[in-house]
């Protein structure tokens, strides 16, 4: 079908700030993504009026809805991130903080750098994301990308395990910079629009589960980050699963 001419192609910086460009990018989603919207973000509140009210509950609750909803957007090809994510990232970086999951508190930093900022300095990066997305191993440059990307992951890795048993001390730091160096990875080939990104992701959310489970498990709880590392891990499985996400179904998109 083709596009009707009255829609915008081009947005400019100021459109980041304006109500309606955040009702558009919430349009177009898959009804899986939808169905889990509803779910999660009712999930998050019930968890936080179940519990303490408390200062960093609250925030946390925020944190967890706005960085659940922007991941989503993500998935659906409309990165919702701009102003929102950066205050999200902003009060998961208070929470780890306060957790002592200090490379989680870089994580945050670098999706600042690689997810948001493009939105909010080149606004045309978040439009027609679904018609840019390729592949590592396109145009038969497979194991070249694959080991660029195996060598960023390493010197990454060696940084964050450096700065967990260095600088930051973290009671955590395995665990802890594995989790930061694959979310970072992650965020670096989102920004380049790989599709191969969800393998990142994935794993990404798996190494989260399990950090915030240890953080519990040493006294350090966070049940409501907990649970919507979960809901990250259950929106990359709509990414895998759902044939109408183009991120992971991009060939299939095309020759459709």
């Amino acid at each position: 079908m083709q596009t009707t001419t009255t829609q915008k192609t081009t947005i400019a910086w100021y459109d980041i700030f304006k109500p309606s460009w955040y009702v558009e990018q919430m349009q177009g989603w898959t009804p899986s993504s939808y169905r889990l919207l509803l779910l999660g973000l009712g999930i998050i509140l019930g968890m936080t009026i179940a519990g303490k009210i408390t200062a960093m509950s609250i925030l946390t609750m925020l944190a967890g809805m706005i960085g659940f909803t922007c991941t989503l957007s993500i998935t659906n090809a409309k990165p919702l991130n701009g102003v929102l994510r950066i205050v999200s990232a902003a009060i998961y970086i208070v929470v780890a903080i306060n957790a002592h999951n200090y490379n989680d508190v870089l994580l945050q930093s670098i999706y600042i750098i690689l997810l948001d900022l493009p939105v909010l300095l080149m606004p045309s990066w978040a439009k027609d994301v679904d018609k840019k997305v390729r592949f590592l191993t396109e145009e038969g440059r497979g194991l070249r990308n694959w080991l660029l990307t195996a060598l960023f992951f390493a010197v990454v890795l060696a940084f964050t395990y450096y700065s967990d048993t260095h600088w930051f001390i973290s009671p955590r730091p395995w665990v802890d910079s594995i989790a930061a160096t694959i979310g970072i990875t992650g965020a670096m080939l989102t920004t380049l629009r790989f599709y191969d990104t969800y393998f990142f992701w994935f794993a990404q959310a798996i190494f989260s589960i399990t950090l915030w489970a240890i953080t519990a498990a040493q006294g350090d709880a966070n049940w409501v980050l907990l649970v919507t590392y979960i809901l990250y891990l259950a929106n990359d499985l709509i990414t895998i699963f759902d044939t109408r996400v183009a991120w992971f179904h991009h060939a299939k998109r095309q020759t459709a």
